[in-house]
């Protein structure tokens, strides 16, 4: 234990300088901040994702298809996918493509089972084509839990479930990944397959360069750049609340240790805040409004809303045990760094490449 890889600069650039990285959903706003991450420690990065949404989106932002390999492209598309993994040859797959968003699923129900459960199965299937080692994470999220809305943490134990379509798919992904682990990747014919499978489960991210619909963080930031009030529905709905880096160099570090000790680290463990950050969005929306120095918000409480967890943290025990991962930054911290970044956004769009290699660069100094 004593070699362990830590979450510095130094200590993560050894392992991923030079490195060849598969990075699915690489123009999505979590793999636009894991795509910077890693090309500011020197890997070379391939990515596979669908096309940006608008100019604004963080990819483009940080001139993405500068420092990677872009292909834009389905997780549906199962040759494509196949084609572009095993020709790249890559030494670590980072798998962050999804339908993300809770109110959207109760829209797409069936395309966001395919894109999540299925499009997991087919990065697993590419990679069992792989004759070569090669470190494996597969990003999942909080909610993958059966959720009983209960004070006590989840755990990496317990029981799975889910129950709007977003966290169901999250959970079957689960099974895919448990299924293939098994099946494919047995710990014991290591020898033969010599691919590590790890599981990141994260739980509500923060960060600048966020503009989904339905989010809180985006919500605040569009309504605070017009001077308007945020509307809110759940003011009580509590999060664990964390900025998109904790997470990113949570992964990296898993995947760090997954390529020194793969049959110690192919499993799956949490990414979260301290528990005293998992806060409700009313108090987080207090912290962006003191951060921003103004701001107003209404709560709207409307009839017929699909249902969303009221409260949900995680226990991240065991990534503090086992990778010696632990949160840089409280909740008050995260908000206020990602609130800097919108207002750097609306005040000096230009230099936002490097206000977020700056970012990135204190966070990993710290």
């Amino acid at each position: 234990m004593e070699n362990m890889v830590d979450s510095s600069f130094d200590s993560l650039q050894k392992i991923y300088k030079d490195k060849k990285v598969f990075l699915t959903g690489h123009t999505g706003f979590k793999g636009s901040w894991m795509l910077k991450t890693l090309s500011i420690l020197g890997a070379e990065v391939k990515g596979y994702a669908l096309e940006p949404h608008t100019q604004n989106d963080l990819f483009c932002l940080i001139q993405g298809n500068q420092i990677c390999d872009s292909v834009i492209a389905d997780l549906r598309d199962k040759k494509r996918l196949e084609e572009e993994l095993v020709s790249f040859q890559p030494d670590f797959v980072f798998h962050l493509a999804a339908q993300p968003l809770v109110r959207l699923s109760y829209e797409i129900p069936a395309e966001t089972f395919e894109v999540n459960a299925i499009g997991t199965a087919n990065v697993l299937d590419a990679v069992r084509l792989l004759e070569k080692p090669c470190s494996v994470v597969l990003i999942t999220t909080d909610k993958v839990y059966r959720n009983n809305e209960w004070l006590y943490p989840y755990r990496e134990n317990d029981r799975l479930g889910g129950y709007d379509p977003y966290s169901a798919s999250k959970a079957c992904t689960e099974l895919v990944i448990d299924s293939y682990r098994n099946s494919f990747f047995n710990s014991n014919n290591y020898n033969q397959h010599q691919k590590g499978i790890a599981v990141g489960r994260a739980g509500n991210v923060i960060g600048g360069g966020d503009w989904s619909k339905d989010r809180l963080i985006p919500d605040i930031a569009r309504a605070f750049a017009i001077e308007k009030p945020v509307v809110i529905r759940n003011p009580q709905s509590v999060r664990p609340w964390q900025h998109v880096l904790e997470p990113v160099i949570g992964y990296l570090l898993l995947g760090a240790n997954l390529s020194d000790k793969p049959l110690q680290f192919s499993q799956a463990y949490n990414f979260g805040p301290q528990l005293s950050d998992a806060l409700p969005v009313e108090e987080m929306l207090q912290l962006a409004i003191q951060s921003w120095g103004k701001g107003e918000y209404i709560v709207e409480q409307l009839e017929g809303q699909p249902h969303e967890a009221g409260l949900l943290k995680l226990d991240i025990s065991k990534a503090i045990a086992e990778l010696r991962w632990q949160p840089k930054m409280n909740a008050q911290q995260a908000v206020s760094m990602t609130m800097d970044w919108y207002s750097e956004f609306n005040t000096n769009k230009n230099n936002i490449v490097d206000f977020t290699k700056t970012q990135i660069n204190s966070f990993l100094n710290e």
